[in-house]
């Protein structure tokens, strides 16, 4: 007896078996396992090498290439010991997806046999084509060649799969005549550019010593779970990511009790095993909960240096992919998959550190009296007043501007929000007065076994694409199918 594809899909989905479920590892014991780490290269590298590479990665010191023989032995013998047979210079082009090109440790010598090798030239050098990606018609199409540079400051790491590893070495990508054809090196640069700048504003405000200053960030990553079998019967979302027809959902964004609810078994079982592999590679998973709309989930980090956070939000993206197809789901990245419901963003939680000042975006308990942060914080206001189309156009996808400006958070038009604390403060500073800062206000729930809290100093706006939320800025405008990059 046959059925119209949705009953065959309900029917595949009712007799499912369950997944397999591997037993709990201790955090500890997983924590970057799968990662050529600084305390792994420690380990195995002489003390002047290490030493050197450390300065290169800490303190943006130029490579020294004489140590890139020594660092690709280990960094060889290291992956081999964890069954991988290749590498594969890893790049992200234009397109926000992840690229790379693998080769192998093979090396046949001239009496048949074959050694592993691995130099310092191939670990500092790889050529994939530059003739297929996009790059803004700035090339002629026969012009080809291209480079790749190993990202000293992003930590290789092994990508394992069920019949064996590969060693993947983060990369930027060039072309011949030296323009970038990917999102890292114009990254790279952006975080040069601030530095400098950061620098010269804390020499200004009086301080001598001056570490180099750094971006950090973690991007929330919003994405939708459904089940193979309903993917596998709809054309129009395996081809673009998005349903192109259908009947409008009974509700809108009333869609409340899905929001944090408990989540299906099924669907922590997955989301724990992408824990597990995120983990092993050194990406600190913080938090997991249902989205707003009908299987929509997020997952999000733990901050950390905004190139290893990009990078990292690459490997995220490709993790939840994948594993999705073990569990009998597909996962819809696309900022837009269905009309009527809540779409997904990836939200960029930013902020500006370094070893002497620390947090320069942190205002401390007396944010009137704290000179640092509020000069930190009026140029990031005037960076956005002045550079707001910019701030835009890195968001303005072909998928993520069906979210943008829509029926929901956040609008297509950038702006600042602060909370009335801070607001009140530089509205004093525009008035030349500036006397103090309102109290933050206890939380009191009347109830004399839960206990009372400072609150915040201002409330959340959801509909501020850039709010300030209590010691970083958050650019929420970021869509879920794009690199962290841009933002």
């Amino acid at each position: 007896m046959g059925y119209e594809p949705r009953t065959q899909a309900i029917y595949q989905i009712t007799e499912r078996e369950a997944i397999a479920v591997k037993p709990p590892e201790t955090l500890e014991d997983m924590w970057a396992t799968d990662v050529f780490s600084l305390s792994k290269m420690q380990a195995c590298l002489p003390k002047a090498v290490y030493k050197s590479l450390k300065k290169t990665i800490k303190s943006d010191a130029k490579l020294d290439p004489s140590v890139a023989d020594i660092v690709a032995a280990a960094m060889k013998d290291w992956a081999m010991s964890k069954g991988a047979l290749y590498y594969a210079h890893v790049f992200y082009p234009l397109t926000n997806a992840t690229a790379e090109k693998h080769d192998g440790f093979i090396s046949v010598q001239s009496d048949g046999t074959v050694i592993s090798e691995f130099s310092g030239k191939t670990l500092i050098k790889g050529e994939p084509d530059g003739s297929s990606f996009p790059n803004g018609g700035i090339r002629s199409t026969f012009e080809a060649r291209g480079y790749t540079a190993w990202d000293v400051t992003s930590p290789a790491d092994v990508m394992e799969t069920d019949n064996g590893a590969t060693l993947s070495i983060p990369t930027g990508f060039v072309s011949w005549t030296g323009e970038a054809l990917d999102k890292k090196i114009p990254q790279l640069r952006s975080i040069e550019a601030m530095d400098t700048s950061a620098r010269k504003v804390l020499k200004l405000l009086g301080y001598s010593d001056v570490a180099p200053v750094s971006s950090s960030c973690g991007a929330e990553q919003e994405y939708f779970l459904v089940d193979a079998a309903f993917a596998g019967s709809r054309p129009d979302l395996l081809l673009t990511g998005r349903t192109l027809f259908g009947k409008i959902p009974p509700k809108g964004q009333q869609f409340d009790d899905h929001y944090f609810g408990a989540i299906p078994e099924r669907v922590q079982v997955f989301m724990q095993e992408v824990e597990r592999k995120m983990y092993r590679l050194g990406i600190p998973a913080k938090t997991r909960h249902n989205e707003v709309a009908p299987g929509q989930f997020e997952l999000a980090p733990y901050f950390e240096s905004a190139d290893a956070a990009a990078d990292h939000q690459q490997l995220t993206m490709t993790i939840l992919r994948n594993t999705a197809k073990k569990h009998g789901f597909a996962c819809l990245l696309h900022e837009k998959p269905f009309a009527g419901i809540n779409g997904s963003g990836k939200h960029v939680n930013w902020s500006v550190s370094n070893s002497t000042q620390g947090f320069l975006r942190d205002p401390g308990d007396d944010r009137h009296e704290n000179i640092q942060f509020l000069v930190f914080c009026a140029a990031v206001m005037r960076g956005v007043h002045k550079f707001g189309p910019l701030l835009r156009a890195v968001v303005a996808t072909a998928s993520n501007d069906h979210r943008l400006g829509a029926n929901e958070a956040p609008p297509a038009i950038i702006s600042v929000y602060l909370g009335t604390q801070l607001e009140d403060v530089f509205e004093q500073i525009q008035k030349g007065d500036l006397t103090g800062c309102k109290p933050n206000g206890v939380m009191d729930f009347g109830v004399p076994t839960l206990p009372s809290f400072v609150k915040d100093s201002g409330d959340r706006n959801r509909t501020s694409p850039f709010a300030f939320t209590g010691n970083r800025l958050e650019f929420l405008s970021g869509g879920s199918n794009q690199t962290e990059a841009g933002p």
